[in-house]
């Protein structure tokens, strides 16, 4: 990193220029540079300027040089810098902007963007009671042990029952426990994607979708989002253009907008699918705070094509690390020996955990109270914002999520940047987006959203720009 305020040279922005496209990955090792007389046509500046800063970077062992054939990269790859992946536009408030304020350890700011519940709607003694009943566990290897190869079996029994619940059938042998949702979506990616294959997302969509998909070095599409599911019209032309492998999409309390998946676009939707061979990874990580079920897309299509994926950090404990994957039988073989060649076996103590506090009639009272909060929280939430001047998108039926459009004149951006500097941490409706295009967008988390300073902060924002 460069530590100077003086200008660059012309030979140093050569230099900078070769050393960002290694670290971003547009040059590998091995790769050929462009001949002395190209990259100095390219660059508008002169050969002798170009020949220095070829000759300081092999000189420093970054490229070396073939006699009567060119310079090519020698240098090992820098350790990977997500940040500097994508466009310079994006490297300010993008979705790493977004992970590493919602995980700042400022614990004083007010939290309207984050994506998670406040730590008193959380099932604390619940999970004490489950520790003290672990800790009693006296089979062999309960608190030292590895895990089996797909995980505890009596919590995959159990998910079973659950997923049944939603109309999914999936048996014990279709479910493979991972670390988190997150694990669990980066196992698909690393098992199903190759860099540059294309992937489908909503736009708006989850902004750890668009980081973690960076990090696989895919292409990705997004599909407009409506109040129903993706535009169909738009998923249909983004299939015969793009040729995607994948759709990643939640279908139930869609995280940014609240939106539920209607049955009819669940039909068409998976009808295109099956045409252009599309798998679909459905991340359902908010189902608990359904008031009822919604149309789920792995119900209608069986497992066959669509990947489920979840996890219970939203509605138990971000601390209890358990997620899963249910999906075909064949594919979840190949991604336990996926997970095993990449992080071992599971944590036994987090699923067995997890299975206590699942089965005690704690957690069933415990989310029928979550669930009537939320409801509050919500309608609270959206008489509020209209009150100074932000409209709902939609009132969604369930969910922790209000997606808004500010007031006409005001970037959500540069509001979210305000907002910091005043202790409120906001999600601006850009880090959500592939496209764009929801500028003046913000996604509020209900549960989150009743604090005075909130509103008296938006509604200055809002008579300002008027």
């Amino acid at each position: 990193m460069r530590t100077n305020t003086a200008p660059e040279t012309r030979t140093e922005q050569v230099i900078h220029a070769i050393r960002e496209r290694i670290e971003r990955r547009t040059l590998t090792p091995g790769a050929r540079l462009p001949s002395v007389r190209a990259m100095a046509e390219t660059i508008g500046f002169s050969k002798s300027t170009v020949v220095e800063a070829y000759d300081r970077l092999a000189a420093d062992g970054t490229i070396r040089s073939r006699p009567g054939s060119g310079f090519y990269v020698a240098s090992p790859l820098a350790p990977l810098a997500l940040d500097r992946m994508g466009a310079a536009v994006e490297r300010e408030v993008d979705p790493l902007w977004m992970l590493r304020q919602s995980l700042a350890d400022d614990r004083t700011r007010l939290m309207p963007g984050c994506g998670w519940l406040p730590e008193d709607w959380l099932a604390g003694d619940a999970i004490r009671k489950g520790l003290r009943a672990a800790a009693r566990d006296g089979r062999d290897g309960a608190l030292t042990g590895y895990a089996s190869l797909q995980g505890s079996p009596p919590l995959r029994a159990l998910l079973a029952r659950r997923l049944a619940g939603q109309g999914v059938d999936a048996a014990p042998e279709q479910i493979l426990l991972t670390d988190s949702s997150t694990h669990a979506l980066d196992l698909v990616c690393r098992f199903l994607l190759e860099p540059g294959d294309t992937v489908l997302v909503d736009d708006p969509c989850y902004f750890n979708f668009l980081a973690l998909l960076r990090a696989h070095r895919v292409t990705v599409v997004g599909v407009t989002m409506t109040s129903t599911g993706p535009d169909l019209g738009a998923f249909a032309a983004a299939l015969a253009d793009h040729r995607p492998r994948l759709y990643l999409t939640n279908s139930a309390a869609h995280n940014p907008t609240g939106a539920t998946l209607a049955a009819a676009t669940a039909h068409k939707l998976l009808k295109l699918a099956d045409a252009h061979d599309l798998v679909i990874i459905e991340d359902d990580i908010f189902a608990d705070f359904e008031h009822a079920i919604a149309p789920r897309l792995a119900a209608f299509d069986g497992l066959n094509r669509v990947i489920r994926i979840g996890s219970f950090s939203k509605s138990l404990s971000a601390a209890v690390r358990c997620g899963h994957i249910a999906a075909r039988p064949d594919w979840i073989e190949a991604l336990a020996d996926l997970r095993i060649a990449t992080s071992m076996a599971g944590n036994p103590l987090s699923a067995n955990l997890l299975h206590g506090v699942l089965t005690d009639g704690s957690f069933r009272r415990h989310i029928e109270a979550v669930r009537t909060r939320l409801s509050r929280a919500m309608a609270r939430t959206v008489k509020r914002l209209r009150a100074v001047g932000v409209e709902p998108w939609i009132e969604p039926t369930s969910g922790i999520f209000l997606w808004a459009r500010l007031a006409d004149g005001i970037d959500a951006v540069t509001l979210a940047r305000a907002a910091l500097a005043e202790g409120i941490m906001l999600a601006p409706g850009n880090v959500f987006s592939i496209s764009g295009s929801w500028s003046d967008f913000m996604r509020f988390n209900v549960a989150m959203s009743d604090d005075e300073r909130l509103f008296e902060f938006l509604a200055t924002a809002c008579r300002k720009a008027r």
